[in-house]
């Protein structure tokens, strides 16, 4: 591992059973599951399930949010609330708001960890002022061949001494849209193995971006990285999303390849699980591409790493050594 961390990047290839995480609506009585079409290694066009990158962003946040209630990290109104508009919901802030950009920016990191490290953008007093998110989700795409989704049939039970009193009270109120009597519905399910890439880039954690400047201190920062690292790792450790009260996601396996740098002028490498070895099928291909160019990057220097894992467990480890000794020294500062 390396003495310090600008960035870090995961690829990593997930088995999923039998989840329903992200759907694109219902029609009737019929959910639709959500399909996108992706060129394969084969260089041929596949249509296959997959999970939006805005569903484990919203999952990752809402962990960080926990870490950050727990950690006594500071909060806007907003996000006390768990509120989608965040900081632009705290009418205190808003009103406060110093006029330059600049020192709105330095306002908005010293008064709210999530949105320093998720992103917002202040639309309040005809502004438009970006905050750039710390980490990025790519979708969790399912690996053409190896995904299949189905529809299961479902209905909703009704006993006999009820049957009469229930299509009574269904005719009266029919028109009310009321939800009685013996609904029949059709709900998806998926299981494959999915792609998922993330990146995160510590070194921007207080950040600003307008006067090249952090507005926080070190120990602020460190604070919020370990949040940002734990966060992540308990984004995979429970899959958030929807129909978890009954189709609640088997994770079978999680296994992918993990690298850091210690420079913000070299990210850290991220090549897509999705692929496979143009001269073979082997799909460990995207750890051999990551490690040739983590080695070209690194050039012997010790500043671009790469860490194999092969369960859950071992990202687990990984992650949470990761963050438990996280320090100041360790963390890069942009000069």
């Amino acid at each position: 591992m390396t003495t310090k961390i600008a960035s870090l990047s995961l690829a990593a290839r997930a088995t999923i059973d039998m989840h329903s995480l992200n759907n694109e609506g219902g029609e009737g009585n019929q959910i639709q599951t959500r399909m996108v079409d992706i060129v394969g290694a084969d260089g041929r066009m596949y249509n296959v399930n997959a999970i939006s990158g805005d569903m484990l962003k919203h999952i990752q946040s809402q962990h960080f949010f926990e870490q950050a209630r727990e950690q006594g990290l500071p909060l806007c109104s907003g996000c006390k609330e768990f509120n989608a508009n965040r900081i632009n919901a705290d009418a205190k802030w808003i009103a406060e708001m110093p006029k330059g950009d600049r020192d709105a920016l330095g306002s908005l990191l010293r008064t709210c960890a999530l949105d320093d490290v998720a992103g917002i953008l202040i639309t309040a007093g005809g502004r438009s002022l970006p905050r750039k998110s710390v980490v990025e989700f790519g979708w969790v795409v399912g690996i053409p061949k190896s995904v299949t989704s189905d529809n299961y049939f479902h209905v909703k039970y009704v006993n006999e001494r009820e049957k009469e009193r229930v299509a009574s009270d269904a005719k009266e109120q029919q028109e009310k849209g009321s939800n009685l009597g013996q609904s029949i519905f059709h709900r998806p399910a998926s299981s494959g193995i999915y792609a998922i890439v993330c990146h995160i880039e510590l070194a921007r954690i207080g950040y600003n971006d307008i006067s090249q400047t952090y507005d926080i201190d070190e120990q602020q920062r460190t604070a919020r990285a370990r949040a940002v690292l734990q966060s992540v790792l308990h984004t995979f450790i429970e899959l958030n999303g929807a129909m978890r009260t009954t189709q609640l996601p088997h994770l079978v396996n999680i296994e992918g390849i993990i690298t850091t740098s210690a420079t913000g002028a070299i990210p850290a490498p991220l090549v897509s699980p999705l692929g496979n070895d143009p001269l073979g099928d082997d799909e460990q291909y995207y750890h051999k591409e990551i490690r040739t160019i983590t080695t070209a990057l690194d050039a012997g220097k010790g500043i671009v790493q790469a860490t194999d894992f092969a369960s859950l467990g071992d990202l687990a480890t990984f992650m949470s050594n990761l963050a438990r000794e996280m320090t100041p020294a360790q963390l890069v500062t942009f000069r």
